[in-house]
This record gives structure tokens, sequence and C-alpha cells, in this order.
């Protein structure tokens, strides 16, 4: 669904690829995807296609899929290595920054009753 609106997930959060500074933008959507998207298609490709054709939300589903898999991969990762609360840690630095106010708070609150604290 979030592919439909032209929205792509990256670490930082969303890229809205609908928009014009896009146009112009001959990058990937992230250059650390491994992803057929991000290793074939710009960022400026897709923003074309978007208001045109279903394939540009093929793409990006493509990416967000593959964006989500890795996410989950690491988390695992971070269970099975007993480190689960710096992960969440850096993951809400990366998507939020570093003012908290920007966090929801349904996440804080999610997180803290499984005593993660920011």
């Amino acid at each position: 669904r979030t592919a439909r609106f032209g929205n792509a997930l990256v670490r930082s959060g969303n890229l809205s690829l609908k928009q014009k500074r896009f146009e112009d933008d001959f990058s990937p959507i992230d250059s650390d995807c491994p992803c057929l998207t991000c290793k074939k298609y710009t960022r400026a490709y897709i923003h074309t296609l978007i208001a045109r054709d279903e394939t540009g939300c093929h793409l990006i589903t493509i990416h967000n899929i593959a964006y989500q898999l890795n996410l989950m991969r690491r988390a695992r990762e971070s269970i099975i290595e007993n480190r689960f609360p710096e992960f969440v840690q850096k993951f809400m630095l990366d998507m939020f920054g570093e003012d908290k106010r920007a966090y929801p708070k349904w996440m804080i609150d999610a997180f803290e009753s499984v005593n993660i604290k920011f």
C-alpha cells in the first residue's frame, strides 16, 4: 500500500518519490540496498513512472519488501546476539533523528512496556 502512494521505505523514513525534487535525482532509492530496483533504476525514472504507470509502484514494492526483509533480518540477529534494545534505539535514531519529541508516543509506550528506554 505504501508503494501505491509513491513512498519508498528507507532508514531515515519514507521517500515520497512523487515529489518534484526527485525528477532529476539519478541515484537509487537506497545506495546500500541490494534489491533489483535499487540496482537498476533511479529515483528520477521511478518518479516519472509513478504518475503514468503501475510499474513505478511495482518497482517501489520490490524495494520496500527488500527493506522490510533486511530490517527483520537485522532485528532477528540483534535478538540472537542479545542486543535488541540497542538495535531499537539505533532504529529510532535513524528513523526520527535526535529529537525524541519526534518519536511517536505509541512506539515509546510499546518499547517502554518491554523495558526499552529512550
